[in-house]
């Protein structure tokens, strides 16, 4: 058979060759190959080799006549698919040398570039200076040889109308060039950076090469700019090391010397050898328990697009990276290893869990086939890697390490969506968002001792929050750190190496978690700049011993007010005196407890100050009290003497203690002396003990010494300057801590007390006359009993007043807005528990300042502020934690019961020996500035569908809407397993509001899962007697609006189509109009599948990014008819502008 029979045999079986480098290329599709043929294949191979290099040279080599689905070993493509790519290839199937399936990482990579509508977070730069244009030329040339020798760098990707993306290998694609006229008048070097910058420029991923050189003159150099693109898709870092590598051997002349090609799909092939089972049973056995994410500083947005991204570098001297090796040597592992295990101890810092998740770069090459270390293409892939510290030692992590990153290669090609799915994150979330990429740099293959040119450096971005890379020489490492807007790459680098210096420093038998990550700079800061120089005081200051100092002064000046009774501070001294003795006389002695039961009067105020000038700790009993809570705290305190009034005495059944009543018996009390009691009384004995509520239902009473609250009150007064002029409201109820420095500050101060009556501190219109009738200047109020004052007609009228004072609450950021603009007043945001003397950190409210949120502010005087996370390591600046509180301030501890004692109030391990800190339960974050957000309480995070909720955000949120005068939210079970968000809601108006409206104002700032379900309006909220809110009264919603989503049948055309097309890419069986996406299932990859299908179907251009925004069928399906009918539009437009035009040429 001669040449021109044997090219008929073949074309009459569809049979095309080829000639690659040298090797004869046979396309044909399967059993079409008998032995006949392939006989006479290898008889004429040299002629055939020789007419197909004939044919490349004339531009095509023998291609089939059509492509046909057997032909394609790789992947599954129906005939009309094979038909739609080949009419998109230019030249068509003649121009088509393979078409195989993307690799893991490039499906990845193919979604962000989808979701992306400008930029793209994978386009890689490179921008390199050359001496003439003729350099310039050689080099673009040598990389349009590189391009013809490999098969991957001449690949286009196609997806649309497909039921799976795949790359389609060209037999010829020409290197683009474009010619960018650089100005003299500006520098051209950044106008070459402006007009290639990836956060803006995009490449048609359906154009192969996927490359494109930018070049321009400089005007007043003469050198040649070449900014050179090329896109992850085709390119990872070794890729492009071999790329310049093999332009340098072309440069040089070397080109014979080139090793053959070796094919990317051989890559593809075997990893779809595979089966995914086997990856899909590893990736469960280590990730099947994580059910949310691995987030630094809460961001949990990984389709970022790179933009607003800040990069710094951190090398590492020569010591610590000797020791690192050193290190690596002695624990038999590599330096990889420390380090995987180094940004774990970030990553739990950083997000306050002890169990890491983070995605690591794997090279991709270590299971290939032969040649794969020489080979092209994308081969990294990102895989989750998971890295437990609770309870674990450093030889322990550091093993375990070892051994998992090692499993892990056995999977290095596994999806990265399949391992998400093998997790228990919910579905539309990320198991991790940040990357970790330690990679080995070999400067041989860098052209930086290129003659003639020079580079001047490359980028490349990742669609994650935060990237860190380790830049390994062989000799020193260095890190770059890559954060989006918010977080410092300088401090991220920096946690790295500081955490790497103290693992390669701990001993083997350390815990994992008590090694720091923080730079001795962000622990002075945290430890010491943001906590405030201690105050001098004087130590020897008590309570009562003020008030006598303040009666020395102004002996007749009015001290305390009640309705239109009054006594002078001479006169009220006196009967505290008198109380004082008669309480000494009967045996009371310091640190004993004196229980007090009234209501308010003149006589609550001669008890309080009787009771510490006797040396006891005055007990503060609420008569409102239901009755078993006054049973328990009577049995509980173990007075021998309560202090009460007459008409209370009924209350008093259950004590066996003496009851002094201070009306009835004030005849038997005024027999004794009336002068300054001399008791030798301490600063460390107790001033009051206060009951609070108990996780275990029964209060508990938290001891204060006197210390402790005399500080806080000389704070007060150094901060706020209280005079004789000032008259402070006293109404909160005196169970409550706030009441102390109600009745003790006026009084150590030379100001007027003035006491309301029972029950008035709840009615607006009654402390408004009140504030005015008195000319008050200063009260307090807790945030949601200020809410009710100021919408109280009226209040614009307290113009006496100088400051508020709010604490208790988180104070909303809308109520300082509506109270700046209705009073003068300043407004302070006051902190701080009963345990740590009333208040721990202040926050004025300035005008003009706009807060989206009201911090908690800085510590006073001689208090210390950590935020720390649980296993007491201060957290980093930006990441919450739980407030821990020292200082002289702190309780001595709660009445019996030591060991609650013992688990509140711990070892500070900040400070010197014996002194504490005071747990305080409050979920916390640094500002940069040093003042605290209060994020709200720790058993107030609430974990639904995997998400770590605060409610406190979503309330903020809430309150920002006009209509809504106040919000509480709720995580509420009410059907076993089916816990859910609910929002409790007063209107700020009487008629109602458009909760529809509430909603999308959530979902405008918030993730949809924290967007509540159920909106339960109410009249007003429950409080309790001291004005705070009842959460436990809070009503369970009607059974019909918690009511779970049901099936919603389509209602219209697009909805039914859409709802069919959802079921087909899902593989369910039915598919509501009401239902989510991501909830049914669906992923990155099925989302990218999904548009395809529905661009195809209603022949639309619909963007990755709106299945994000619209999650259900319902919205989908408003947003197709929206763009069909703007189709329609354009397109009758267009017919009727060339209709305008056939008129004008007749």
């Amino acid at each position: 058979m001669n040449m021109q029979e044997l090219l008929a045999h073949l074309k009459q079986k569809n049979i095309a060759i080829a000639s690659d480098n040298g090797e004869l290329v046979i396309h044909a599709a399967k059993g079409v190959m008998d032995s006949e043929t392939l006989a006479l294949l290898k008889q004429h191979k040299e002629a055939l080799l020789s007419a197909a290099r004939q044919e490349d040279s004339a531009g095509f080599a023998s291609a089939p006549i059509n492509i046909s689905p057997d032909m394609l070993p790789l992947v599954s493509l129906s005939q009309d698919e094979i038909n739609l790519i080949v009419g998109k290839v230019p030249q068509g199937a003649a121009n088509i040398q393979d078409i195989y399936p993307l690799a893991p990482m490039q499906e990845g990579i193919l979604f962000h570039h989808l979701l992306e509508a400008g930029g793209d977070a994978y386009l890689l730069r490179s921008v390199i200076v050359f001496d003439g244009r003729e350099r310039l030329d050689a080099f673009l040339n040598a990389l349009q040889a590189v391009i013809d020798r490999h098969d991957v760098l001449r690949s286009a990707i196609y997806w649309e109308g497909l039921s799976q993306p795949v790359q389609v290998v060209h037999r010829t694609a020409k290197l683009p060039v474009e010619k960018i006229v650089l100005r003299p008048e500006a520098d051209a070097l950044q106008q070459l950076y402006a007009q290639t910058d990836p956060r803006i420029v995009r490449l048609n991923l359906q154009q192969a090469p996927l490359f494109k050189a930018c070049i321009g003159a400089d005007p007043h150099s003469g050198e040649w700019l070449l900014a050179l693109l090329n896109h992850h898709l085709v390119c990872d870092h070794v890729t492009l090391a071999l790329t310049l590598a093999e332009i340098r051997m072309l440069l040089q002349g070397q080109g014979g010397r080139l090793p053959p090609p070796v094919p990317y799909r051989n890559f593809i092939a075997q990893a779809l050898a595979v089966p995914p089972s086997e990856h899909e049973a590893y990736f469960i056995s280590r990730l099947g328990d994580v059910d949310e994410p691995t987030a630094p500083f809460g961001i949990v947005n990984i389709q970022g697009t790179g933009e607003h991204v800040s990069e710094a570098t951190l090398p590492l001297s020569d010591e610590l990276a000797l020791r690192i090796r050193d290190c690596a040597r002695q624990q038999g592992v590599t330096a990889a290893v420390l380090f995987h295990v180094a940004w774990a101890l970030v990553l739990a810092r950083c997000t306050g869990r002890r169990d890491a998740v983070f995605g690591t770069v794997l090279l991709g090459r270590l299971q290939g086939s032969t040649g794969a270390d020489r080979s092209l293409g994308m081969f990294i892939n990102t895989l989750p890697i998971r890295i437990p510290l609770a309870n674990a030692n450093v030889r322990e992590t550091v093993g375990d390490t070892y051994r998992n990153l090692s499993e892990l290669l056995n999977h290095e090609q596994a999806s990265l969506a399949l391992a998400q799915r093998c997790s228990s994150v919910p579905n539309g979330m990320p198991l991790f968002t940040s990357l970790f990429n330690y990679r080995h740099s070999d400067d041989s293959l860098t052209p930086f001792d290129w003659e003639g040119m020079r580079i001047l450096g490359s980028e490349e971005r990742t669609n994650y929050p935060v990237t860190l890379s380790v830049n390994d020489s062989g000799k020193g490492f260095g890190l770059t750190a890559q954060c989006v807007e918010g977080i410092d790459p300088v401090r991220i680098a920096a946690y790295l190496k500081t955490a790497i210096e103290e693992l390669v420093g701990a001993e083997p038998m350390q815990a994992i978690e008590s090694l720091n990550i923080l730079p001795t700079e962000e622990l002075q800061q945290l430890l010491f700049e943001f906590n405030d120089p201690v105050v001098p005081t004087r130590s020897d200051r008590l309570m009562h011993r003020l008030f006598e100092d303040q009666v020395e002064k102004t002996p007749d000046a009015l001290a305390v007010v009640y309705e239109k009774q009054g006594l002078t501070y001479a006169e009220l001294n006196r009967r505290a005196n008198q109380l004082a003795h008669h309480l000494s006389d009967i045996g009371i002695r310091p640190d004993d407890r004196v229980a007090i039961c009234l209501e308010r009067s003149l006589e609550m105020v001669v008890g309080l100050l009787g009771i510490v000038k006797a040396g006891g700790a005055y007990v503060p009993l609420d008569p409102g009290y239901p009755q078993d809570r006054l049973d328990f705290m009577l049995r509980d305190v173990g007075a021998q003497i309560v202090l009460s009034q007459e008409a209370c005495r009924g209350k008093l059944a259950v004590s066996t203690a003496a009851v002094l009543c201070l009306d009835s018996d004030w005849e038997l009390i005024a027999q004794a002396e009336d002068s300054n009691p001399d008791i030798s009384v301490i600063p460390e004995n107790l001033a009051y003990c206060i009951y609070t509520s108990g996780s275990t239902g029964q209060p508990k009473a938290a001891c204060v010494p006197h210390q402790g609250i005399v500080n806080r009150l000389q704070w007060m007064q150094q901060q706020y300057r209280l005079n004789a002029d000032d008259a402070v409201l006293q109404k909160t109820p005196y169970s409550f801590d706030v009441s102390v420095w109600e009745f003790f500050w006026p009084l150590m101060n030379g100001a007027r007390l003035v006491v309301v009556r029972p029950d008035a501190h709840k009615d607006g219109s009654a402390l408004i006359d009140i504030i005015n009738s008195e000319h008050i200047t200063t009260v307090h109020f807790v945030p949601s009993m200020l809410q009710a004052f100021i919408d109280t007609p009226g209040v614009e009228n307290c113009l006496s007043l100088k400051r508020v004072i709010c604490s208790g609450e988180a104070l909303p950021a809308d109520l300082v807005a509506r109270f700046q603009q209705k009073l003068p007043a300043e407004l302070h945001n006051l902190y701080g528990p009963t345990e740590a003397s009333v208040d721990v950190s202040y926050w004025a409210c300035l005008r003009g300042r706009a807060e989206t949120a009201i911090p908690i502010g800085r510590p006073i005087a001689n208090i210390r502020l950590y935020i720390l996370d649980r296993q007491l390591n201060p957290a980093p600046l930006g990441t919450s934690g739980e407030l821990h509180i020292g200082g002289v301030g702190l309780a001595r501890g709660y009445l019996n019961r030591p060991e609650l004692t013992a688990e509140k109030f711990i070892p500070n391990p900040f400070a010197e020996q014996g002194e504490r800190l005071y747990k305080t339960g409050d979920w916390v974050r640094y500002r940069p500035d040093g003042n605290i957000d209060y994020l709200g309480r720790i058993d107030h995070q609430v974990k639904i569908r995997g998400f770590r909720i605060e409610l406190g955000e979503i309330e903020a949120r809430l309150l920002e809407h006009p209509d809504i005068k106040e919000a509480v939210v709720l995580a509420r079970e009410d059907q076993p397993g089916d816990k859910r968000l609910v929002a409790y809601l007063v209107a700020a108006a009487k008629d109602a509001f458009d909760v529809d409206t509430v909603k999308l104002q959530l979902k405008n700032t918030l993730p949809e899962y924290m967007v509540p379900g159920v909106f339960v309006l109410l009249d007003r909220m429950p409080l309790n007697a001291n004005g705070k809110l009842e959460r436990k009264r809070l009503p369970q919603p009607d059974i019909g609006a918690m009511s779970a989503k049901h099936y919603v049948a389509p209602r219209t055309a697009t909805e039914d189509i859409l709802a069919g097309i959802w079921a087909e890419v899902l593989g369910v069986e039915q598919v509501g109009v009401e239902d989510n996406f991501f909830e049914l299932g669906g992923h990155s990859l099925l989302a990218t599948q999904l548009v395809s299908r529905i661009c195809l179907r209603f022949n639309i251009n619909l963007q990755l990014k709106t299945l994000f925004d619209t999650t259900s069928v319902a919205q989908l399906a408003a947003k197709v008819d929206l763009l069909a009918w703007a189709k329609d539009q354009r397109e009758a437009v267009q017919y009727s502008a060339e209709l305008e035009l056939e008129d004008i040429e007749l």
